[in-house]
């Protein structure tokens, strides 16, 4: 399978927060980058585009990325959203889904390849297991959605081969650098590209007494926790001052 142009879009997942390189634009990598250096190995004539902006929930996904994303009429694209808006007060899951329908629908109409994304599971324990069930019903409505246009699902709550506490970042909501290694072997393996891209070993996490777990924790709290419930209350995103990294179809250096 080879792809000449592809285009990346969604929030921070795709943006690649997580995976830091001050070398590369908004200074982040990520997994869609990694996807695109395989690809653009595969031809001498590929253009890589990644709209992505961290902190965009999925209507503003699909009004500010999906028609730029045509008009550079690419032949695959990926599409993440929907686990910022799962975290609001408030879900219309019906509404979010049929309009999710509908943006896949004009993508594939384009004659693009298209791999979209379920949310990861939560789990039964942690800070977001009492929205369990929100994260399941929005992956319902995903697989429906992918089954009626024909796409390629790269389903990550089914990912249970994978340890999340090893490859998440250390902000608990983002994965780390080999946590974006392995979701591109994902990519790639669900749109049957041949590659080489190596298995990361995480580096194991040290076990922690009480005390220990009470001062990481309150860390945490302060460094990510309390910032994102503040931007929440004001109406700000972290996605605020952030441009697409990749705006339009360059080579992969």
């Amino acid at each position: 399978m080879t792809f000449h142009r592809f285009v990346a879009l969604g929030d921070s997942f795709t943006e690649g927060v997580g995976d830091p390189d001050p070398t590369r634009p908004n200074g982040v990598r990520g997994w869609a980058d990694r996807v695109a250096e395989v690809l653009a190995r595969r031809t001498d004539d590929f253009g890589y585009a990644n709209l992505a902006i961290r902190g965009r929930k999925l209507p503003a996904i699909i009004d500010e990325q999906v028609e730029p994303a045509l008009a550079l009429a690419p032949d695959l694209v990926t599409i993440h959203g929907g686990g910022n808006d799962i975290l609001r007060p408030r879900l219309d899951t019906d509404g979010l889904v049929a309009a999710y329908d509908d943006a896949i629908g004009r993508l594939v109409a384009s004659g693009a390849r298209v791999a979209m994304f379920t949310v990861f599971d939560p789990g039964p324990t942690g800070i977001f297991a009492a929205m369990r069930g929100r994260f399941a019903l929005f992956n319902e409505g995903v697989r429906e959605i992918a089954d009626r246009h024909d796409v390629t699902l790269v389903d990550m709550w089914r990912m249970r081969d994978a340890d999340l506490s090893l490859i998440m970042d250390t902000d608990r909501m983002h994965l780390n650098s080999a946590g974006h290694q392995d979701m591109a072997r994902r990519v790639l393996d669900a749109l049957e590209v041949d590659h080489d891209l190596a298995p990361v070993t995480p580096d194991p996490r040290p076990l922690l007494g009480r005390r220990d777990q009470a001062i990481e924790h309150a860390r945490w709290t302060r460094e990510f926790l309390g910032p994102w419930v503040h931007r929440r209350l004001t109406g700000r995103s972290s996605g605020d001052t952030v441009s697409p990294k990749r705006p339009i179809l360059a080579p992969v250096d």
